[in-house]
């Protein structure tokens, strides 16, 4: 039987950006296919044509749900027998071009979508592997952050949860991510109301008992949260609210929340669209309302 990172050594027996997919692949980097458009395939009911809004359906910070592979940032894989698989044959004879996932190769994509944007990086970011695109450049650091759009005019970050179109190797050495980009993605708190950097977890009410007879319970409800929080299909912003509120009102006053919960609520949102600043926000909305 050819194994799938053997095909490619066979002319005329797959598609060109396979051949680039697979030799990504195989230097760590998960990549999917884009239609033309930027647009990733939908190859389940659920996401046929972008119904799902090109945000896949997410187990937090585990692999998309619907049949796999499916598409986005989520789909994006290393593995030469996923890229060949029948269900992902007719993608790569159809598309326009190859997409990776940088946060996957601890890799952050600075995208600089016009000429001014080009100038403002070369004055103010540490030089790195400089790849040209259709407007502008890509500027490719060593280290991984959270992906976020427009931070300044023409500048988008993509990184974790993100995809970004491979236009190639580019130039020069790739650097390590400064605190300059990281910084980027910091918003202006003079726009927003203050919300604490780090998650605050409610601690045990003194005198409070423990009503979780065991840690399936917490589990559950946990993972009950997440599903809401991916079915919302309208007034996102309420949705979350009213989840946290939720799990906060059932399990923020016996100490048995960690972090690790917490994070896993905020990595549902943030897949529906939500921004860590707005989560934070309405994670301490439902702890004030509570009294917590």
């Amino acid at each position: 039987m050819t194994h799938p990172t053997d095909i490619q050594r066979t002319p005329g027996r797959i598609p060109p950006l396979l051949v680039v997919a697979f030799d990504l692949a195989a230097a760590g980097v998960p990549v999917l296919p884009l239609r033309a458009g930027k647009l990733p395939f939908g190859n389940c009911p659920t996401c046929a044509e972008s119904a799902c809004g090109d945000r896949p359906h997410m187990k937090a910070g585990g692999p998309c749900q619907c049949p796999r592979p499916c598409h986005g940032w989520a789909a994006a894989t290393t593995d030469p027998r996923t890229l060949a698989s029948p269900a992902w044959s007719a993608a790569w004879r159809a598309a326009g071009s190859v997409a990776y996932h940088p946060g996957g190769a601890d890799l952050t994509v600075v995208d600089l979508d016009s000429p001014a944007a080009v100038a403002w990086a070369r004055a103010e970011l540490p030089p790195t592997r400089t790849v040209a695109t259709t407007r502008g450049e890509h500027w490719v650091y060593r280290g991984a952050m959270q992906s976020t759009n427009a931070v300044r005019p023409g500048v988008d970050i993509k990184s974790h949860m993100s995809y970004a179109r491979w236009r190639g190797h580019g130039t020069g050495t790739t650097t390590a991510l400064p605190d300059d980009v990281r910084a980027l993605a910091v918003k202006d708190p003079s726009a927003h109301r203050p919300v604490p950097h780090t998650i605050a977890v409610p601690a045990a009410v003194r005198g409070g008992v423990c009503r979780h007879r065991s840690p399936a319970y917490l589990e559950r409800g946990i993972s009950m949260a997440e599903q809401h929080i991916a079915e919302a299909h309208s007034a996102i912003h309420n949705s979350v609210y009213r989840v946290f509120l939720a799990v906060l009102s059932t399990h923020g006053r016996c100490g048995c929340l960690t972090e690790a919960h917490v994070e896993r609520l905020f990595v549902a949102a943030h897949v529906k669209g939500e921004s860590p600043r707005h989560c934070a926000v309405a994670w301490a909305n439902a702890r004030t309302a509570l009294g917590l």
